[in-house]
C-alpha cells in the first residue's frame, strides 16, 4: 500500500467513511482541486460527497500531513543527538496523534535552564541513574553518595550530590509520556477549573462583566466552551486568575504508588519525596497548562462553528435585488450622509441631510429626499443601524407616508461597514469620497447584495461570533475563509460584475487572479463568454476548471455560459438539445422542454447519473438563486430607544446573532436583546440553531430591561 493509500485508509477509519469515498477524494484535493468543484462537478468520484463531509477529509488529510512532517523533524532532531534507538523510532512513527508525539519527544527537545541540567553538568547523570533503576546496593547510603562529591564542581557533601541527583530524576519522572498523559486523564475527569477575582480588582473599570467569576469552581469535564473563554478573557484582562483543583492527596498518592515500588531500596523514602517534588513543582503546573490549552482549544472550535454558522446565514441573508437604492449614514451633530446606487450598485451621487438634533432642519431634508426619489426613480432606502438610526428612520417613515411614495424602507447592519470605508477596497473603489459617503455606499449595496458587498469586509469586524478576537486567529480565519467561499460559489458570481474581493472567492481563483480578471475586464470590456478567460493573464487551464462553472455571463453568446453546467458538458447538452430538436437558446431555462429529458439515455462512463441529474436540474432553473425570498423587519415606530422599553411588550425584531447560550435579536433600540437558551422554545432545545439562525426575522416578548447595564431579556414562550 502507498503512502496516500494507507493515509486515505487512515482517514476513512477516523471519520468512519468508506475508503472508495475517501481515497478518490485525497487524490482530487492532493491533485490541486477545491472543495467546491469537487462537491459540484466531481460526484460520480465521491459518490456524491457533501462539502461539509469534504472538508472534515480535508482537514483529516492537513493534520495527516503536519503530523508526519513533525516527526520527520523530530526523528532528525533526535538523530542528529544521537539519542534514537530503534524502539524510539518505532514509538514515533507509530504516533497517530501530534500531542502524543510531543510527549515522546519532550525528554529530548531543547529546554531552559532547569535544576536537573545544572544537576547533570556537575556530573550527577549517573547518581541519578542508579537512583531511577531503585535497585538494591548493598552498601551504605554514604558510601553510595561520597563518589560524587566534587566541590571544585559545585558538589560540596552528599546531600548536595543527592539533592542534584533527586532534581534529574524528578524530570526524568516528569517527562514520562504515559505518567502526564494519565495525570491529565485524571484532571480532565474528576478535576474542577477554578476563577477567582483577583485582589484589588473588584472594582476595576470592566470588572462587573465577570462577576459571576469572581469565586467560581465547575468541573472541567463539564464547563461550557463559552465559559472557559468568558473566564481566560478575564484573565487576559487581569481581572481574574485560573487554575485547577485536583484531588491532590489521592492524585499524589497514586503517583507515589506508579513511581517509587521497591520498598528496599535505600532511597526509598528519598525517592518518596522525590515523587512529591516531581509532582507539586513540575506535573501539577505542566498538568495545569494542558488542561486550560484543551479547554481553550475545546472553547475555540465552539465558538469558531457559531462564528461560522452565523456568518453563512449573515452572507446568504435575502437580497433586496437590482433595484435603485439609497443608502442613508444616520447622524447628529453631523447630519446623516446618503449615497445612491443604480441597480447594478454603481455609485452615482451623494449628499448630506440635518433631519436629527441638533439641527433638526425636517424641511430641507424633506426637499433633498422628494428630489433624489424622482429624479433617480428610487426604489429602496437602507438606513444603517448606528448612531441616530431609530430617529432618522422615523423620520423618513414619516416623509413616506406624507408623499405616499411607493419607497420601502429597511434598516441595515452597519457593523464592519466603518472599517470597510476605511480600507485599501474602499479607497480603491472611490478614492475621492469621503470615508463617510463610502460606509453610506456599501450600506446601500448590502441591501441589494449581502453577499457581494459583506466580502469586502474583514468578516471578524461584521460582529456576529462568540468571542472571535480571542480565539485561534489561523483556525479562524480558515473557518471563515471556507464559509465564504462556500456562500460565494454556491450562489454564483456574475463575471461581468463583481468586485475584486469577490471574485477572489471563487473555487481556483484567488485575489491576484480576481485583480487581473478585473484589469482585462476594464481594458478590454465585458465578458462575452467564458472562453474569454484564456486571455486572462496568468489564468491557466487548471484555474479556468475550477472556476468556470461557477462565474456567470448575462446576454453572452453561449446560453449556458449564464449556468452552473460546466463547460465541459457543453457537448452533453448539444445532446440533449438534439434529441429534442431545438437549440440551446430554447432549451435552457425551458422546464418543459427538460422534463421531456431521461437522465438515463445520457449517462455513460465521462457523465455519471448525479451529473446528468444536476444538468437537467440547471437546465430547468438556470442560475437559480439559493437564498431566500428578501423580507422587511417591521420595528414599532414608537419604540426608539431601550428606554421606550417594557416587561411583556411584544416586538418584531431580527435575530443578529446566535451563540450556544442563546440567541441576539435587534428590536430597532440600538442594544441587542438576549433571548436566553430556555427562552428560545417551548421543548428542550441542546443548540439554539435548531430553531432560530442569524437573519430571521420573528416576534418575542421583552422580560427584563436593565438599563443602566444595557441588557434586555426577552423570550419566545408566550
Amino acid at each position: 500500500m502507498n503512502v496516500e493509500s494507507n493515509t486515505s485508509a487512515t482517514i476513512a477509519a477516523t471519520l468512519g467513511l468508506p475508503l472508495r469515498q475517501v481515497q478518490p477524494s485525497v487524490e482530487l484535493l492532493t491533485a490541486g482541486n477545491t472543495i467546491p468543484f469537487i462537491a459540484r462537478y466531481r460526484k460520480e468520484a465521491t459518490n456524491s460527497l457533501d462539502e461539509i463531509t469534504l472538508r472534515r477529509i480535508e482537514d483529516e488529510l492537513e493534520r495527516s500531513n503536519a503530523l508526519a512532517a513533525r516527526k520527520a523533524t523530530i526523528l532528525k532532531t533526535v538523530n542528529k543527538q544521537g539519542e534514537l534507538t530503534e524502539h524510539l523510532r518505532s514509538q514515533i512513527e507509530a504516533c497517530s496523534d501530534l500531542r502524543t508525539l510531543e510527549a515522546i519527544y519532550l525528554p529530548f527537545k531543547p529546554k531552559r535552564r532547569t535544576r536537573a541540567m545544572i544537576a547533570r553538568e556537575k556530573g550527577l547523570q549517573p547518581l541519578a541513574d542508579l537512583l531511577l533503576s531503585q535497585k538494591r546496593l548493598n552498601q551504605p547510603r554514604q558510601a553510595t553518595l561520597q563518589p560524587y562529591v566534587n566541590p571544585a564542581e559545585g558538589v560540596p557533601n552528599a546531600e548536595a550530590a543527592l539533592q542534584g541527583a533527586l532534581d534529574i530524576v524528578a524530570e526524568s519522572w516528569s517527562e514520562v509520556a504515559e505518567t502526564r498523559q494519565w495525570l491529565l486523564q485524571q484532571a480532565m475527569q474528576f478535576g474542577k477549573l477554578v476563577s477567582k477575582i483577583k485582589r484589588g480588582k473588584k472594582t476595576a473599570e470592566g470588572a462587573d462583566k465577570f462577576e459571576q467569576y469572581f469565586d467560581r469552581q465547575e468541573a472541567i469535564r463539564k464547563i461550557p466552551g463559552h465559559r472557559v473563554l468568558a473566564i481566560l478573557r478575564g484573565v487576559s484582562e487581569g481581572i481574574l486568575r485560573v487554575g485547577i483543583d485536583l484531588d491532590g492527596p489521592r492524585e499524589l498518592s497514586e503517583l507515589k504508588r506508579r513511581l517509587v515500588q521497591n520498598r528496599q531500596f535505600e532511597f526509598f523514602n528519598d525517592l518518596i519525596q522525590c515523587a512529591t517534588d516531581c509532582y507539586e513543582r513540575l506535573l501539577l503546573p505542566a498538568t495545569e497548562s494542558a488542561v486550560l490549552g484543551q479547554l481553550k482549544e475545546k472553547g475555540d472550535e465552539e465558538a469558531i462553528q457559531v462564528f461560522g454558522k452565523n456568518l453563512h446565514e449573515l452572507l446568504m441573508a435575502a437580497p433586496a435585488g437590482p433595484r435603485v437604492t439609497l443608502g442613508i449614514d444616520p447622524g447628529f451633530r453631523t447630519g446623516c450622509k446618503l449615497a445612491l446606487v443604480d441597480s447594478t450598485g454603481q455609485f452615482l451621487t451623494h449628499a448630506t441631510i440635518y433631519p436629527t438634533p441638533p439641527k433638526n432642519d425636517l424641511t430641507a431634508a424633506s426637499e433633498t429626499l422628494l428630489k433624489l426619489i424622482q429624479q433617480y426613480d428610487i426604489e429602496l432606502i437602507a438606513i444603517g443601524n448606528g448612531t441616530a438610526s431609530r430617529e432618522t428612520d422615523t423620520f423618513v417613515g414619516t416623509f413616506i407616508k406624507d408623499h405616499s411614495l411607493d419607497v420601502t424602507k429597511v434598516m441595515v447592519s452597519e457593523s464592519g461597514a466603518s472599517i470597510y470605508s476605511a480600507s485599501d477596497i474602499a479607497v480603491n473603489e472611490f478614492p475621492d469620497l469621503d470615508i463617510t459617503i463610502r460606509g453610506a455606499i456599501s450600506i446601500a449595496r448590502r441591501l441589494q447584495d449581502p453577499l457581494a458587498e459583506l466580502v469586502k469586509s474583514d468578516p471578524k469586524s461584521i460582529g456576529v461570533g462568540q468571542y472571535q478576537h480571542d480565539v485561534n486567529q489561523t483556525k479562524l480565519r480558515k473557518c471563515l475563509d471556507r464559509v465564504v467561499q462556500s456562500c460565494v460559489n454556491n450562489v454564483g458570481v456574475d463575471l461581468n460584475m463583481a468586485s475584486a474581493p469577490l471574485l477572489s472567492f471563487v473555487a481556483g481563483i484567488g485575489p491576484k487572479l480576481a485583480e487581473n480578471i478585473v484589469a482585462y475586464r476594464n481594458t478590454h470590456g465585458r465578458f462575452n463568454n467564458r472562453k474569454q478567460l484564456a486571455a486572462v493573464p496568468k489564468l491557466g487551464r487548471k484555474a479556468f476548471e475550477q472556476a468556470a462553472g461557477f462565474l456567470r455571463i448575462r446576454g453572452g453568446d453561449q446560453p449556458l455560459d449564464n449556468s452552473a453546467v460546466h463547460p465541459e458538458s457543453y457537448a452533453l447538452v448539444d445532446r440533449m438539445a438534439t434529441q429534442l430538436k431545438t437549440n440551446l437558446k430554447t432549451l435552457v431555462g425551458n422546464a418543459t422542454l427538460s422534463k421531456k429529458l431521461n437522465a438515463a439515455d445520457f449517462f455513460d462512463d465521462q457523465f455519471g447519473l448525479p451529473t446528468v441529474q444536476d444538468i437537467l436540474a440547471e437546465l430547468a432553473k438556470p442560475a437559480r438563486d439559493p437564498r431566500n425570498e428578501f423580507r422587511v423587519v417591521k420595528f414599532n415606530d414608537k419604540i426608539n430607544s431601550i428606554e421606550d422599553l417594557k416587561p411583556n411588550l411584544v416586538l418584531e425584531g431580527v435575530i443578529t446573532n446566535v451563540t450556544h447560550f442563546g440567541a441576539f435579536i435587534d428590536l430597532g433600540v440600538h442594544q441587542d436583546a438576549l433571548i436566553h437558551i430556555s427562552q428560545l422554545s417551548n421543548q428542550y432545545i441542546a443548540d439554539p440553531n435548531e430553531v432560530v439562525s442569524v437573519g430571521d426575522v420573528l416576534k418575542v416578548k421583552v422580560m427584563e430591561v436593565d438599563i443602566p447595564r444595557k441588557r434586555i431579556s426577552a423570550t419566545r414562550k408566550f
